[in-house]
């Protein structure tokens, strides 16, 4: 399969964030992926300033193929927490920011039941009204598989029916193209980008950390991690320095 790749002339992040609410009790497990309302206006607050334009990966996809320059970075939440609704969204309209939200499409108006076993609390997830209303407020959503898997623990007729009909399910959903894909934990091989390529999909991204450079598989997108307790100096030199590009895998 040809490699589709990206064109852009200088490293463009993309954040990811999980829930943007208050943060879990101490000892919880992954309690960093809980950023709080006020620290992510903050963080918006302090990119704006700097002359950053926050984009979903559909805005982002010109300046990843070289086809427009600009001072941008990608905005992304995993999962498709109700508070990225109901404490995201202001925050984004307020600074004219898009993002993509990756929804699990089995598990709309649920929780995150996939965590129970590593004894992260639940935690509500958007229902397909929620999903259009974020939709409506001018983001994007973009598919994390129908159920939350790892990808390459399953057998590849199962794993295929998670990243088509995840896309086909959002789509009924929201009643507009999803053309993003993010792999669930990270976990994928060779061939589930092939088929995340052959779903139709225009971009898909990773744990892996690093800003996207030139040459990117745009199957394989490197991301930048925004754990609760990072600092406003922390988050620009994650942007703008090679911090992150240090510590790819």
């Amino acid at each position: 399969m040809v490699s589709l790749t990206s064109n852009n002339l200088s490293p463009i992040p993309i954040l990811v964030y999980h829930q943007i609410g208050a943060a879990r009790p101490k000892g919880t497990p992954f309690r960093s992926l809980s950023v709080s309302v006020t620290d992510f206006e903050r963080q918006m607050g302090f990119l704006s300033l700097l002359g950053y334009q926050g984009l979903s990966m559909t805005a982002l996809l010109p300046y990843l193929r070289g086809e427009r320059l600009g001072k941008v970075f990608g905005i992304t939440f995993d999962d498709g927490y109700l508070n990225n609704l109901s404490n995201a969204l202001p925050v984004l309209s307020r600074y004219g920011y898009s993002s993509t939200c990756y929804a699990v499409s089995q598990m709309l108006g649920k929780a995150n039941e996939w965590d129970q076993k590593v004894g992260i609390p639940q935690a509500p997830l958007m229902s397909k009204d929620h999903l259009r209303q974020w939709v409506a407020g001018g983001q994007e959503v973009g598919a994390h598989t129908r159920h939350h898997v790892h990808l390459t623990q399953m057998e590849a007729s199962a794993a295929r029916q998670e990243i088509i009909l995840g896309k086909v399910e959002l789509e009924d959903c929201i009643g507009a193209a999803v053309k993003h894909f993010c792999y669930p934990y990270g976990d994928y091989a060779p061939e589930h980008a092939d088929m995340v390529q052959e779903t139709g999909y225009d971009t898909a991204t990773t744990t892996q950390r690093s800003r996207c450079h030139t040459h990117e598989d745009l199957m394989r997108l490197p991301r930048v991690p925004v754990p609760r307790t990072v600092t406003r100096f922390a988050l620009w030199l994650k942007m703008a320095t090679a911090y992150e590009d240090r510590r790819r895998a």
